[in-house]
C-alpha cells in the first residue's frame, strides 16, 4: 500500500467530516440567500443557486480572499498529502449533489401529463430535432472563427480542430432538463399542455445530446463505433419498456395498497420501497450509459397518472430535496468554475457571440417547429424560450471536452457564461410572453410574481385536480 493510501485509511472520520459540515452549513445558507434575493429580481431560485456557486468560488472568493477559501473549500486534512485532500473533498460532494438531481429528476418525472404528449407527441420530436440541428450548426460553424483564438490546452496541447467543433456544436444543442423542470415547478406550469410538450421535447433532446456527446467522445479519442452507439439506444428503449410493462404494474399495485393502508401517507416500508426504485432505476441507466437522472425521471414518469402517490412523495420528499440536495448540486457546480481565466477584448466578443448563437439556435430552432406544428406564435415562442434553458447539463458536458482536451481553460469559462446566461433569460421571456396564454394563470396562482398563491380573482383550485397536484409541488426556493 502506497503513502497516500495509508494516509486515508488511517484518516480519523471526524477529521473528514467537519470540513464537510463546514462546507455544507456555507452551501446552504448561501444557496438560500441568494435563492431569495433571484427572486425577488424575478429569477427562479436556481440562478441564484449557481451564482452562489460562482461567488463562492474562485471567481470571485477565492480571488479577493484566497485564504478565506482555502479555509473553507481546500482545508487539510490531518496526514492526508494536500494533492490528495483537494481532490477527494470535491468527489464527496459531487456525489451528494448527484443524489440531489436524482430525487429531483423523480419529482419532475411523476409530474409529468402524458395527456398532452399523446396529443402531441409528434410536435415534442419535431421541436428537439430542430433545437438540436440549428444550434449544433450554429455551434460548429462558430467554431471554425473561434479555434485561431484560443490558447493551447494545460494538458493536451494544441486544441484539435474537428473536437472542438463537435463539443462546441453539443455544448450549445443540449437543453437542460433539471434546470428546465425547477423553473417549470417554480412557475407552476408543469402540467399545463405547453409546459409538458417542452419538457417532453427536452426529454428527446437531452437523450440524442448524451448519445451525441457519447459519439463525440468515441470521435476524439479515434475510437468511433456506430454499433456501440446503436446498442445504446436498443438499451434505453428496451428499459423504457421495461418500466412500463413489469415495473409500472407491480408500483401501482403496491403503493395503491399501501398508502390505502396507511390512510394516504408514505409509510417507513413504501417509502424504503420508493427510494430503493429510484435508485436502481438510476442504476439502470447508468450502466447504459446515458446518465443517471434518465432512470429517475422515467420512474416518475411512469408513475404520474397516480394521484395518491404525487401527494404522498411531494409530502416526504419535495421538501428535504428543495432545501438540502439541490442546492448542494448547483451550488457546488458554481464553485469549481473560474471565471476570472476570461480575460482580453477578443475573448468576451467570443462569449458574446456564443451567447447569441446559443439564444438564436432555441428561439428559432424550436420556435419555428413549434409554430409549424399548430402552436400560435406567442405559444412557439415561450417553448422556445423554455428549450433555451442549458444549465448544468450543458456545463456537464463542457467539462468532458475540458477532460478530453478539445476546450481550453478560456472557452470552457464563455460556455460557463453561456450557461448562466441563456438560463437566466428563459424566466424574464417566460413572463413578458405570459400574457393571454394557458400559462398566465398557473404563473399568477404559483406566487412567483410577489403575491399569495391563490391569486385574488382567480376561481378555488378543486381538490385532487391537476392543477391542484401542480400547485401543491411547485418549488418554494
Amino acid at each position: 500500500m502506497n503513502s497516500a493510501a495509508e494516509s486515508l485509511v488511517k484518516l480519523d472520520v471526524e477529521h473528514l467530516l467537519l470540513p464537510v459540515l463546514v462546507q455544507l452549513a456555507v452551501i446552504i445558507a448561501a444557496a438560500r440567500l441568494f435563492g431569495a434575493v433571484a427572486r425577488r429580481v424575478g429569477q427562479p431560485g436556481v440562478v441564484g443557486e449557481i451564482v452562489a456557486g460562482l461567488l463562492l468560488g474562485p471567481s470571485l472568493l477565492g480571488w479577493l480572499f484566497p485564504e478565506v477559501f482555502a479555509t473553507v473549500f481546500r482545508p487539510a486534512l490531518e496526514g492526508v498529502p494536500q494533492p490528495l485532500a483537494d481532490a477527494m473533498l470535491p468527489k464527496v460532494f459531487t456525489v451528494v449533489a448527484q443524489f440531489g438531481l436524482i430525487f429531483l429528476m423523480f419529482l419532475v418525472g411523476l409530474e409529468f401529463e402524458f395527456d398532452h404528449v399523446r396529443a402531441h407527441g409528434r410536435a415534442a420530436v419535431l421541436i428537439s430535432l430542430a433545437g438540436i440541428a440549428l444550434p449544433f450548426a450554429l455551434g460548429a460553424g462558430l467554431a471554425q472563427l473561434i479555434h485561431p483564438h484560443l490558447e493551447a490546452h494545460p494538458k493536451a496541447g494544441v486544441v484539435s480542430h474537428l473536437g472542438l467543433t463537435l463539443f462546441l456544436g453539443v455544448a450549445l444543442s443540449i437543453t437542460a432538463i433539471p434546470v428546465l423542470g425547477r423553473i417549470m415547478l417554480e412557475l407552476n406550469i408543469t402540467r399545463t399542455r405547453l409546459g409538458a410538450i417542452t419538457i417532453t421535447a427536452a426529454a428527446v433532446d437531452d437523450a440524442i445530446g448524451w448519445i451525441m456527446l457519447a459519439s463525440v467522445t468515441a470521435v476524439v479519442k479515434s475510437n468511433f463505433d456506430p454499433l456501440q452507439t446503436l446498442r445504446m439506444v436498443g438499451l434505453t428503449a428496451a428499459f423504457a419498456l421495461l418500466m412500463w410493462f413489469v415495473v409500472r404494474p407491480v408500483l401501482v399495485r403496491y403503493f395503491a395498497y399501501s398508502l390505502r393502508a396507511k390512510g394516504g401517507r408514505l409509510g417507513a416500508t413504501a417509502l424504503a420501497v420508493l427510494l430503493v426504485s429510484v435508485l436502481l432505476a438510476s442504476v439502470a441507466t447508468n450502466l447504459i450509459g446515458i446518465f443517471a437522472v434518465f432512470g429517475a425521471f422515467l420512474l416518475g414518469a411512469v408513475l404520474s397518472d397516480q394521484t395518491e402517490l404525487q401527494r404522498a412523495a411531494h409530502a416526504k420528499l419535495h421538501d428535504l430535496v428543495a432545501s438540502f440536495f439541490v442546492p448542494v448540486f448547483f451550488t457546488y457546480t458554481g464553485l469549481r468554475t473560474d471565471i476570472t481565466a476570461l480575460h482580453g477584448g477578443a475573448m468576451w466578443l467570443i462569449c458574446g457571440a456564443v451567447v447569441v448563437a446559443a439564444v438564436i439556435g432555441k428561439l428559432i430552432g424550436c420556435g419555428l417547429a413549434a409554430r409549424a406544428s399548430g402552436f400560435t406564435w406567442k405559444e412557439a415562442g415561450i417553448i422556445g424560450a423554455m428549450m433555451n434553458a442549458r444549465g448544468l447539463m450543458a456545463l456537464i458536458a463542457i467539462n468532458i471536452g475540458y477532460e478530453m482536451g478539445v476546450i481550453p481553460r478560456s472557452l470552457f469559462c464563455v460556455l460557463v457564461v453561456m450557461a448562466l446566461a441563456t438560463t437566466v433569460l428563459t424566466t424574464p421571456l417566460l413572463l413578458w410572453l405570459r400574457k393571454g396564454t394557458e400559462i398566465e394563470a398557473p404563473i399568477a396562482r404559483s406566487g412567483f410574481l410577489g403575491n399569495t398563491p391563490e391569486a385574488p380573482g382567480l376561481a378555488p383550485i378543486p381538490e385532487g385536480s391537476s392543477a391542484d397536484t401542480s400547485k401543491r409541488i411547485t418549488t418554494n426556493s
